[in-house]
């Protein structure tokens, strides 16, 4: 009865923020459209969109004026999720609020180690910055080089992390990524004990042990298959939390040394069925990317379902909308370079 209380108000809301993601019909209808001033009049129509976009210029809005707007949806929805949360439930999407910081720290990142255009005005952020982190978005959007940036995170947590590659010779952009990204996972992992019990604390764990795995087995790939690094530059770069991916599957994959053998290995892992169901697909059979998304996305949903009073619609909405905008973004890359957008439809729509 207590969590039923604690998150019928909650839950009514989210169902209601749900009815205004996008469908996939709408999503067809999007791809259809013949530029990026149409997209932006067909999002102002509907209701998920239509507050951000209605006092802006669609002639006039840039691709990354956009790509930032849809972006400020994200946190727009956030923090009507925040506002209606208890307090117990605020210290779970603290945690989770990591994730938009460290977006945006790489997006700084970027912008630094890319010095023919660098364009760090984030002015748009500030005001959700401001009332969640104690980053300052000022100091950030002044940074002109790495130092500059992680000089200007002093007093905030991720400065230690980023200021021990002071130390690395030539440290690169995937230097400090990864630094981020490995002090995030850690931070998760370890803080969701202390502020989750029992079937949140379950839930959140499938969530994040998944996702870990999966990442682990994508950045296997894709060091295989796109980079060419070796088993120690891999091993090195892997997130150090084992879930359902035994250190054994691990090992076998990483090992792997061609691809019909990395397919063998992850056919006998925990993640067998999923990975089989995408290979009787023969649209998304060479995809690894499609079984990232398989997974999480029927986790997601079968612990909506399973919980439907508990953090787990918390984490699905959210995860929803973030990917919502993913997909938006690519259409409108699609719609911009006039791609054919039937080699990615499955992807999109689906």
């Amino acid at each position: 009865m207590g969590k039923l209380l604690s998150y019928s108000g909650i839950t009514t809301k989210i169902k209601a923020m749900q009815s205004k993601l996008i469908t996939p019909e709408q999503f067809e209808e999007l791809l259809s459209l013949e530029s990026i001033n149409d997209s932006v009049v067909y999002l102002k129509h509907l209701p998920g969109y239509e507050e951000i976009f209605s006092s802006y210029n669609e002639v006039t809005l840039h691709r990354q004026e956009i790509e930032k707007l849809l972006t400020n949806t994200i946190y727009r929805d956030f923090t009507k999720i925040y506002r209606f949360s208890n307090v117990e439930q605020r210290k779970y999407l603290d945690l989770y609020f990591k994730r938009y910081e460290i977006i945006l720290l790489k997006t700084c990142l970027r912008m630094v180690f890319d010095h023919r255009d660098a364009d760090l005005d984030l002015t748009i952020f500030k005001s959700f910055f401001d009332r969640h982190s104690k980053m300052d978005i000022t100091k950030l959007s002044g940074s002109t080089s790495i130092e500059d940036l992680v000089n200007n995170l002093k007093g905030c947590e991720y400065y230690g992390p980023l200021n021990k590659l002071e130390h690395v010779e030539s440290p690169t952009l995937f230097d400090y990524e990864m630094a981020l990204d490995l002090y995030y996972f850690s931070t998760i992992w370890k803080t969701k004990n202390k502020i989750l019990k029992k079937q949140e604390l379950k839930i959140i764990s499938e969530d994040q042990g998944c996702k870990f795995d999966i990442l682990n087995i994508l950045w296997i790939y894709r060091s295989k298959k796109y980079y060419n690094m070796s088993n120690a530059d891999i091993y090195a770069a892997l997130i150090p939390i084992n879930f359902k991916l035994t250190k054994e599957d691990v090992t076998h994959l990483v090992e792997a040394t061609t691809a019909d053998d990395f397919s063998n290995y992850l056919q006998n892992t925990y993640y067998a069925r999923h990975y089989q169901r995408l290979l009787e697909d023969n649209e998304t059979a060479n995809s690894i990317e499609a079984f990232y998304a398989a997974i999480r996305n029927n986790l997601h949903d079968t612990h909506a379902r399973k919980y439907p009073y508990s953090i787990a619609m918390i984490n699905s909405y959210l995860y929803k909308k973030e990917h919502e905008i993913d997909k938006l973004t690519t259409v409108l890359e699609i719609i911009r370079y006039k791609a054919d957008p039937s080699f990615i439809d499955n992807y999109i729509v689906k």
